[in-house]
């Protein structure tokens, strides 16, 4: 991953996004030596974002599990038959 300083970003934006767009690597961005934000192109971030909420479901599965809140297979199949006439 490549670090770019912020003046960086506002002088050179238009470079960074092409190589970017080519290079398909996160850019980070450092203000005042600190870490600020990352640039990454569109189909990465989607990507994540895709990621993120099978992550998340998984989450809420796991805990409705441990919540006990779960059917067996014959309750869950006479609560579908109504959707499903």
């Amino acid at each position: 991953m490549r670090t770019e300083l912020v003046t960086t970003l506002k002088r050179k934006a238009t470079e960074l996004l092409a190589e970017l767009g080519r290079d398909k690597r996160p850019i980070l961005i450092t203000q005042h030596g600190r870490p600020s934000a990352y640039l990454v192109d569109v189909e990465s971030f989607e990507r994540l974002q895709a990621r993120m909420n099978l992550l998340e479901g998984i989450a809420r599965g796991e805990r409705a599990i441990e919540e006990g809140r779960t059917l067996s297979h014959d309750e869950a199949r006479a609560k579908l038959s109504r959707w499903l006439k």
